[in-house]
């Protein structure tokens, strides 16, 4: 494209041929006014000299006319695949693409939004942010337009686009569809386990229905109750917390006839469980050097309630001293182990031995509290192996092993057993790697016949250290050593007393983090991770259901003893159900109740107005006779954008300048000719 243009390029500075033309066209004025003779060729002269001194030329300018950018941006978001909103999206994405083609001054870009991996991305419907992105190296004055090609379920629409440009919509899907769905209006995030905590649903429906609906309501995977809901009220429903840790509640309603999807059929909430502070009864008998390494332990976990008597003073102990200045409390024996006993987690007995301190029977009502789910810590001593020993009365039904009265004392490093190695009490115990284990020598064991449960830690000549067993619905757990307090003192370097104690008692008290046999599945992004901890030598694979129905399975291979471990990339937002063996578990992937799955009704209104502010339109796909897809028009300037049928895009005035070709009008012997022209006839004018 040829573009002529005149340029003026002056020999000398502009002041300086101010300075020349203004004095001589003052005087040719002058010269005219008095009417003088050769006035006319005077000035005439003067053109001549003003035009060689400002050097006119004429420019040829070959400029290439620049592309407007349109953006076509396609929504791939997971409403999309409702009905045959896809098949809409598709041909018209073609249709538009063909018809774009055939303009040569129209650049187009496509931009899918909705597809991207993180799930963050995969749960809203971002297409503004898509057209931002689109048009970020382009100038202002370049951008002719967009269009939309979505369901109308858009999270990010802005007051108007930050361009001046017409932007379109094509809308997928039918009007008026139906679509029921619930959702949460009040979960809370945190419970307490064993209490019911208090949240609100509603059900709403878009086709205007009433009435009631039933609710199942499940607390991880188990249904609990069925709740009766008025469709467009908020309803109350009370859930009690099974465990600690992360629970996932699920509310879900039947699908009805017409409906969209029963995606959003269903809503989640995740609550982490809370335990009140756990109650803990140690009783210590007499006074020795590793009495109070229990206590503190246990009192320096937060949650932990700790109850703690030694028996400084057995009924045979009878000097005359006045109890008032021994300051001594009686020991509650009745209000301790029966009225009270079940309020108590786990029960300690740290080198206590039989003195009719507590009376025959109560040991019967201890192994009973253990058989209806209690817990029960043996930390044994010499007084284990003796006469007076506690295995010699009714709770021996409750122990693990019988003494042999056989007390070892030599220096022996504690080991983990094979067991142990994976049991989740002693796995990865720090120090234990290494032959001898990173930790301090004991000095002394008690010996024991016919063990029950599981040896996770062994003594010398591979003799039991630490017993873990399983009574009715209780446990009990044995220390066969009072020398743990050697690794608190840090003799020879100490050892991990801290997380093995303190494992020991959780185990007792049913965490479920150390539990034997467990599986727990976890999302992370989009991606799906199955761990199973158990005692097996090989679990198999997990079994796993995505939210829509479809049953995948999950290697798992061995991450560390005890400890096996899978995962898998996904590409639904929402429950998984996984399985192994008789274990199963929950993982959701993605945000919880993603608004990509809150409301999945086509519709126009939303991106509406900014579609407006900008001088576009919004129109349908779906016509009586199938996909109508709109002409496309370039327009320019001002001019309407949209017509009944069809669609415009500006085009821009913006070109790209590739040479350029100078004339110089009074330039070389042309304008010398034309001046020596004029002053000559002005000088022969004058000599007449």
């Amino acid at each position: 494209m040829n573009n002529w243009s005149l340029s003026f390029e002056p020999l000398l500075g502009w002041p300086l041929v101010a300075a020349i033309i203004v004095p001589l066209a003052l005087l040719a004025v002058l010269g005219l006014w008095f009417r003088q003779r050769g006035g006319w060729l005077r000035l005439a002269a003067l053109a001549a000299l003003a035009a060689a001194l400002i050097n006119p030329v004429l420019l040829d300018e070959d400029r290439e006319p620049l592309q407007s950018v349109v953006a076509l941006i396609v929504d791939r978001s997971q409403s999309q695949d409702i009905g045959n909103r896809t098949a809409e999206t598709d041909q018209a994405v073609t249709t538009l693409q063909e018809r774009l083609a055939r303009f040569k001054q129209f650049e187009v870009r496509v931009v899918e939004a909705g597809k991207a991996d993180a799930a963050d991305e995969r749960t809203q419907t971002r297409l503004f942010s898509a057209l931002d992105g689109a048009f970020r190296d382009v100038p202002p004055s370049r951008i002719g337009g967009a269009i939309m090609v979505t369901d109308g379920q858009v999270h990010d629409v802005p007051a108007a686009p930050n361009f001046h440009a017409p932007l379109h919509a094509l809308i997928t899907g039918e009007e008026n569809e139906r679509d029921r769905r619930i959702r949460f209006e009040k979960a809370p995030r945190f419970g307490i386990v064993g209490k019911p905590l208090a949240m609100t649903y509603r059900v709403l429906d878009t086709g205007g229905a009433t009435g009631e609906v039933d609710v199942r309501v499940s607390v991880n995977g188990q249904q609990v109750s069925v709740e009766r809901a008025t469709i467009g009220q908020e309803m109350p429903v009370d859930i009690t917390i099974p465990t600690a840790g992360r629970n996932i509640v699920e509310l879900q309603i039947d699908r009805v006839d017409g409906e969209l999807t029963d995606t959003n059929n269903r809503a989640i909430a995740l609550v982490d469980g809370i335990r009140e502070n756990l109650r803990v009864l140690l009783v210590s008998g007499e006074p020795h050097a590793g009495e109070r390494t229990w206590r503190n332990l246990l009192k320096s976990d937060a949650s932990v309630d700790l109850v703690h008597f030694t028996i400084l003073r057995p009924p045979e102990k009878q000097d005359g001293t006045p109890i008032n200045e021994l300051s001594l409390i009686a020991f509650p024996t009745r209000e301790l182990f029966v009225d009270k006993i079940n309020d108590f987690d786990l029960i300690i007995f740290d080198r206590y031995q039989h003195r009719d301190v507590l009376p025959i029977l109560y040991y019967d009502y201890i192994a009973e509290y253990v058989e209806k789910g209690g817990a029960l810590l043996i930390a044994a001593g010499p007084e284990y192996a003796g006469d007076q020993s506690i295995a010699r009365t009714p709770l021996m039904s409750a122990l693990p092993a019988m003494p042999s009265g056989e007390v070892v004392d030599q220096a022996f490093y504690p080991r983990l057993t094979d067991v142990g190695k994976r049991h989740p009490v002693t796995r990865g115990l720090e120090g234990s790697g290494t032959e001898p284990p990173k930790w301090s020598r004991w000095f002394r064991l008690i010996g024991i016949d016919r063990p029950e449960g599981e040896v996770v830690m062994k003594g010398p000549d591979d003799r039991p250290l630490l017993l873990l067993d399983r009574k009715g619905e209780g446990r009990v757990g044995m220390f066969l050593s009072d020398q743990g307090w050697l690794w608190a003192r840090g003799f020879e370097g100490g050892g991990p007393h801290v997380s093995l104690y303190r494992r020991i008692a959780h185990w007792l008290m049913k965490e479920p983090e150390l539990e034997e046999e467990r599986l727990t599945a976890n999302g992370r992004g989009m991606t799906l991770d199955v761990r199973r901890q158990t005692m097996s030598d090989d679990p198999g694979a997990a079994q796993v259901i995505t939210p829509s129905g479809k049953a995948m399975t999950v290697p798992l291979s061995q991450s560390e003893p005890g400890i096996f471990a899978g995962s898998v990339e996904t590409n639904e937002i929402g429950l998984y159900q996984v399985a192994n063996g008789d274990l199963t578990a929950l993982a959701h992937i993605g945000p919880i109740n993603a608004p990509e799955f809150a409301d999945v009704i086509s519709t126009e209104n939303i991106v509406r107005p900014a579609i407006e502010a900008s001088g576009g339109s919004v129109r349908r796909l779906a016509g009586l006779t199938g996909i109508s897809v709109p002409s496309v028009v370039p327009v320019r300037g001002t001019a309407e954008a949209s017509g009944r049928d069809w669609i415009g895009l500006r085009t821009t005035n913006d070109s790209v300048l590739k040479s350029v070709s100078r004339v110089p009008m009074f330039g070389g012997f042309f304008g010398l000719g034309l001046l020596l022209l004029a002053l000559g006839s002005m000088w022969y004018r004058e000599g007449r």
